[in-house]
């Protein structure tokens, strides 16, 4: 990339907030369900809180979300309009599962999707290839300036033993796109090539579990690196390996331990190095309702070009209670160093300028408490409230040279933010599913004029349903609001409207092997901006026909 000023406020920083794509759905990164495939394991190990990646029981059917500490971030809208598995929930069948599959289908915008899944698996091997392709020909505003696409290809593989779990994972994504903001100009008189953008990352992970409840220790390792580049002179290569165990002491006492080491790369205007390294033993104390966890998490982080060698510790206890059956009451204070990197960063604004400087963002102090559990086996609950201090807190905003491109800001002084979240969940018997999220945030930003880009509320609402053997439909609802941006080259500060999205999908099975799908999303058909001078697509559809074997 070329050199260009960033806005800097207060530390001389830059980096983004939310990633952009273009097709009128926003998708929560804090809450995911996962619909998993019927494979037979093992039980699962002893390390806490581990999601176990395959499971075969009816459980697998219900409700499960956690929450996670809060990133303060928020998805944006998925280029990718998903449609539900075309045999439902994977439901036994004459003949077995049918899991793999082939789709195809086109909208508006010129849209072409297609995507393949193609796996198999046997006692003690599963091993799958899965490629996707969604492109737009146009896009929400100058036609074919503010077109996309996106491709997707990814190979997995697992291998299971007496008493161990090897996996491994492969994969390549390829991003194209354009920075059409404010382009009032006749598409003959724009370059395409002087606004494209592309962006290329390869990785590989490998991951080997101990599976066996018999042994004393317990443990789990992974490695994985990737490499990033665009279309001018950015790349990045981040090698990162994570190890957590345990070993029981006693009955009711456990001594945890993780441990993770990041090595990093950053090229553009210039090459640098930034590291960082984490070990955090603990221990755990349960007895009948009640448990407590204390650790102490130790970080060192190095940045050649920030001239950053430090290291910090962070002190964090827990205490979970089951004052009554199926309901849990915790507390905790802790805190930790949240690592930043160009992947992450784009993953969260895709239009970012060049030169983006990447820091890390501290939270400590971090005061936290609430409630989960569930009624019956329909209704579960969470309710969690946040009182965190962070430094290097940031937010993204128009550069101010250059308003179609974003810099990454920051207050380098030690900041509040309050985080109030609350979720409740239904379903009936395997046909509706309905669950309501919202978070609420208020920033007590110092040297940051207000915190740009970030949301002050967000709620998500997702409901799916079964009506017959055939249909399956989902609908998904979506609000934003207190976002705000600056262009700095009027002194103009825009308060973004409010983003409400609705988006309805449908799968019918044609045959045991075919189905139809459509997705309509932005319902309401508004050209909102998550980010300021980029409309988003307005109502747009995506239709096709699956063929499953």
């Amino acid at each position: 990339m070329k050199p260009l000023r960033l806005l800097v406020v207060a530390s001389c920083f830059s980096l983004p907030v939310l990633a952009q794509k273009q097709s009128g759905e926003i998708d929560s990164q804090t809450f995911e369900i996962e619909k998993k495939k019927k494979i037979e394991l093992p039980p699962a190990n002893r390390l806490y809180n581990k999601l176990q990646p395959f499971t075969s029981e009816e459980d697998n059917r219900k409700l499960n979300y956690e929450f996670r500490t809060p990133k303060l971030t928020l998805g944006t809208p998925k280029i990718t309009p998903t449609v539900l598995p075309v045999n439902g929930e994977n439901k036994e069948d004459e003949g077995g599962n049918l899991n793999n599959y082939v789709k195809v289908g086109g909208g508006n915008y010129g849209k072409i999707y297609g995507e393949t899944f193609i796996g198999n698996n046997t006692e003690d091997l599963a091993y799958d290839i899965h490629f996707k392709h969604l492109s737009n020909q146009t896009g929400p505003v100058d036609t074919q300036n503010s077109a996309n696409s996106e491709n997707r290809l990814k190979l997995n593989g697992q291998y299971i033993g007496n008493s161990f779990k090897l996996g491994g994972t492969a994969f390549y994504d390829r991003d194209n796109y354009y920075f059409y903001a404010n382009r009032s100009t006749p598409n003959a008189e724009i370059l395409k090539g002087n606004i494209r953008q592309t962006i290329n990352t390869f990785g590989v992970q490998v991951g080997l579990d101990n599976i066996d409840n018999n042994k004393f220790i317990d443990y789990s390792i992974k490695t994985s690196l990737y490499r990033l580049s665009d279309r001018y002179s950015a790349a990045e290569t981040d090698w990162g390996t994570n190890f957590s165990g345990s070993v029981p002491i006693t009955e009711n006492i456990f001594a945890l331990l993780n441990a993770d080491a990041y090595v990093s790369q950053r090229t553009d205007a210039e090459t640098f190095k930034r590291n960082l390294f984490s070990v955090k033993p603990a221990f755990k104390f349960s007895y009948d309702a009640f448990t407590v966890t204390a650790a102490f998490k130790a970080v060192n982080e190095t940045d050649d070009r920030l001239k950053i060698n430090r290291t910090v510790g962070f002190p964090q206890v827990e205490v979970d209670a089951v004052p009554l059956a199926g309901v849990h009451v915790f507390a905790g204070y802790g805190g930790d160093l949240n690592r930043n990197t160009l992947r992450s960063l784009l993953g969260e604004n895709r239009w970012l300028g060049p030169n983006v400087t990447i820091a890390n963002t501290e939270r400590s102090r971090d005061i936290y408490g609430g409630f989960k559990g569930e009624l019956g086996p329909s209704f579960q609950f969470e309710g969690k409230v946040s009182y965190a201090t962070f430094k290097n807190f940031y937010g993204f905003n128009n550069d101010w040279l250059d308003s179609t491109k974003f810099a990454v800001v920051y207050d380098a002084d030690y900041i509040k933010v309050l985080t109030v979240s609350a979720q409740v969940g239904y379903q009936y018997q395997n046909i509706v599913r309905s669950t309501l999220r919202g978070d609420f945030y208020d920033y007590n930003v110092k040297r940051l004029e207000a915190p740009w880009g970030r949301p002050r509320s967000t709620v998500t609402w997702n409901n799916s349903f079964v009506f017959s053997k055939k249909m399956f439909a989902t609908i998904d609802a979506y609000y934003i609001g207190g976002l705000k941006n600056k262009n700095f080259q009027t002194g103009t500060t825009h308060n973004l409207k409010s983003i409400v999205d609705l988006n309805l999908k449908i799968d019918y099975l044609l045959t045991r092997n075919f189905s139809a799908f459509a997705s309509i999303n932005n319902l309401l058909g508004k050209n909102y901006e998550r980010y300021l001078y980029y409309p988003q697509q307005g109502l747009n559809f995506l239709a096709g026909l699956s063929f499953q074997f």
